[in-house]
């Protein structure tokens, strides 16, 4: 099956917490991130590594540029609005790639965090989380890369029909104005460096979600495990305490987890806060006063992206927090009443850790939270507001 990752695989196969990434890291590899480690193949690779930041990452941002030096006259409101709002989100995209490319040893060295991990998931029901979790990252970017494609290419479709390159990037070795030819090679030159922005852009967008997600289940499987603390009659003290020891290790190595990939999200998120509201105010404008049935289409998709960027990941945020608390009340609730002193001295030095939520914080500012998603998606609405309120759409479309 073409997509089989997207399914819980049976017990009887090995599946890992790290296969959760399988998808993304493939991804990586195709767009140049994860090079071989000696040999020939690592110098050819390394020169399709230059080439996709060449195009995606610095071309693009200083093509929009270009554009509006050479032909801001010949843009109309609809068309302006269109490139300005990706033009923002690829200067964007450029700095969350370039802070996720450089940290990404963290990301790297997370996946083995995850494999200490792995090693106390020994039941069927733990192997079983694990197994749904690696096929809900999966199938969370399989979504992404769906979404993200159908953006790129709704808008290349719709502007080579309606005439124009899609993005309208400076380009001064072909002139789409002197025949269709040359207009459908202009706009397909334009869509193949806008897909490697897009995946690059993917890839900085996705790995937050598919990394809390795994952080999840285990924080889940730490929490079933404390639930079962001195409830078999079978185990000695010794045993008991030994267990409560191994969760406290569990919890230090999901906080080692965190740690790894906090500076990571912490750059790229934050970027993304910055942009978020006026590209999203700037795309709503397009639709709501300047787009035809085509251009509204990929204007659409363009939002459901945005949203994409910040929205399930600051959901899934909130999901720790709570998690965290509910890992609270299992230590506090479980049988410990009649343990020894060391056995509730070991428990109220892990509850005071615990108690301490699991936060990731946007550029060392603001809580990454649905809240702070919220507030900068307010921006958008305040961006039109000033629209309407100072009659500037009718006066774009009058001139």
């Amino acid at each position: 099956m073409l997509f089989r990752l997207i399914k819980p695989a049976p017990l009887e196969e090995r599946v890992r917490s790290r296969d959760g990434c399988i998808y993304l890291y493939r991804a990586m590899k195709f767009i140049g991130w994860l090079p071989p480690k000696s040999g020939i193949q690592r110098y050819l690779y390394l020169c399709w590594t230059i080439t996709t930041f060449m195009w995606s990452t610095t071309y693009l941002p200083l093509g929009f540029l270009g554009s509006y030096m050479t032909q801001i006259k010949l843009f109309s409101p609809g068309e302006f609005l269109t490139s300005l709002q990706v033009c923002f989100n690829a200067y964007g995209s450029s700095v969350k790639v370039a802070v996720t490319y450089t940290q990404l040893w963290r990301l790297i060295a997370a996946k083995q965090v995850l494999d200490k991990l792995d090693k106390r998931c020994v039941s069927d029901k733990e192997r079983q989380q694990i197994h749904l979790v690696v096929a809900r990252a999966n199938h969370a970017f399989l979504i992404f890369t769906i979404v993200y494609c159908c953006y790129a290419g709704s808008t290349y479709l719709s502007s080579v029909f309606s005439g124009r390159p899609p993005w309208q990037l400076y380009n001064p070795f072909v002139d789409w104005h002197e025949s269709t030819g040359k207009l459908w090679l202009a706009s397909t030159l334009e869509y193949l460096v806008m897909s490697g922005a897009v995946l690059q852009d993917q890839l900085s967008d996705t790995y937050p979600l598919v990394y809390s997600l795994i952080l999840r289940t285990h924080l889940n499987l730490l929490k079933q495990r404390i639930r079962q603390l001195r409830t078999d009659p079978n185990l000695s003290e010794q045993q008991n305490y030994q267990a409560l020891v191994n969760c406290v290790i569990d919890h230090k190595l999901i906080l080692n987890y965190c740690a790894l990939i906090r500076p990571v999200i912490s750059g790229t998120i934050f970027t993304q806060f910055l942009l978020c509201g006026l590209v999203l105010g700037l795309t709503l404008i397009n639709v709501f006063f300047f787009s035809d049935l085509w251009t509204g289409i990929a204007s659409f998709t363009f939002v459901v992206t945005i949203l994409l960027q910040t929205f399930p990941f600051c959901y899934t945020c909130n999901l720790i927090i709570d998690d965290c608390a509910a890992l609270a009340h299992a230590i506090f609730q479980s049988n410990w009443l009649n343990a020894g002193s060391r056995y509730q001295s070991t428990l109220l030095y892990f509850l005071q850790n615990v108690q301490k939520p699991i936060v990731f914080i946007a550029g060392g500012i603001f809580q990454i939270s649905m809240s702070s998603n919220i507030s900068v998606a307010k921006f958008a609405f305040s961006v039109i507001t000033i629209v309407k309120q100072m009659n500037i759409a009718d006066k774009f479309k009058t001139e």
